[in-house]
């Protein structure tokens, strides 16, 4: 039996606009996850990703979780978390909905988002029939008008960073608890940082919360937890619509090498 190699993360992780994308209807194989994903020792595991584009780091845990939960030899994780401002719920049940029941909701489900998306997806005609598809399908579940009441009554940076630490240090636990190795990274330093502050210097809560997430087990790609598309476009690296192309993630891999080999590598 093949060990499993999960993978977590959204579109940085599911390779979006590389040039293996099939208009995202499967994982890529030229993403930084499995391109470490073949610099295993062993050459038998199995690339299992369960990244989705546009999720957020409840629904990265969620689905990494369910990943390890139902496949036997699982020989490692990686994750790249998100983004705060993305929420996972569970809905009522809906045949088109994520396993009839989940769905990941941003900013750009609403109306005041929907331009700043129309104007970020314009250069690619995919992205954009797929966004589109999205809000039909957010109409007819009743969706959009839940992001709506969400992103005016109820969304804000504190909560949003605190789900998703939850949801780190929930999955930092299970991992450590199944002797699973396991590598986390990030694609913006936002999970950590507003600016220059650190999210953990709001109050004593948020202080207690940060010092539970095991640093030890991360990559950064630079100084203040710097995230992989961060340090894509500060290195110009050739980018699509909105993703690193296949170099920067080729190149990423080189970095995060002797830390992978670390944390899971040299543990086969």
């Amino acid at each position: 039996m093949t060990n499993k190699f999960i993978a977590g993360g959204c579109s940085f992780t599911f390779g979006h606009e590389l040039s293996d994308d099939q208009e995202g209807k499967v994982p890529s194989k030229k993403t930084w996850s499995a391109l470490l994903a073949d610099q295993m020792a062993t050459g038998k595991n199995e690339y299992v990703c369960t990244a989705y584009p546009g999720s957020g780091n409840s629904g990265i845990a969620r689905r990494v979780f369910n990943a390890v939960a139902n496949n036997k030899d699982v020989e490692c994780v990686v994750v790249m978390w998100s983004f705060l401002s993305r929420y996972d719920w569970a809905m009522s049940r809906h045949r088109a909905l994520e396993d009839t029941r989940w769905v990941t909701i941003s900013p750009w489900d609403t109306d005041i988002g929907s331009e700043e998306a129309h104007q970020n997806l314009s250069g690619s005609d995919t992205q954009q029939q797929q966004w589109i598809t999205r809000q039909n399908l957010f109409r007819e579940t009743g969706v959009k008008d839940f992001a709506e009441s969400i992103y005016k009554r109820g969304a804000n940076q504190y909560h949003e960073t605190y789900l998703s630490w939850k949801s780190i240090i929930w999955l930092q636990n299970i991992l450590e608890k199944k002797n699973i190795p396991y590598m986390f990274t990030l694609a913006d330093n936002s999970l950590f940082y507003d600016e220059f502050k650190q999210h953990k210097d709001q109050d004593p809560f948020m202080k207690a919360l940060h010092s539970e997430i095991d640093i030890s087990k991360w990559f950064f790609f630079g100084d203040r937890c710097m995230g992989f598309n961060q340090w894509a476009l500060l290195n110009d690296y050739p980018r699509g619509t909105t993703h690193p192309l296949d170099q920067a993630h080729a190149d990423a891999v080189q970095l995060m090498l002797p830390t992978f080999n670390k944390l899971i590598g040299e543990k086969q």
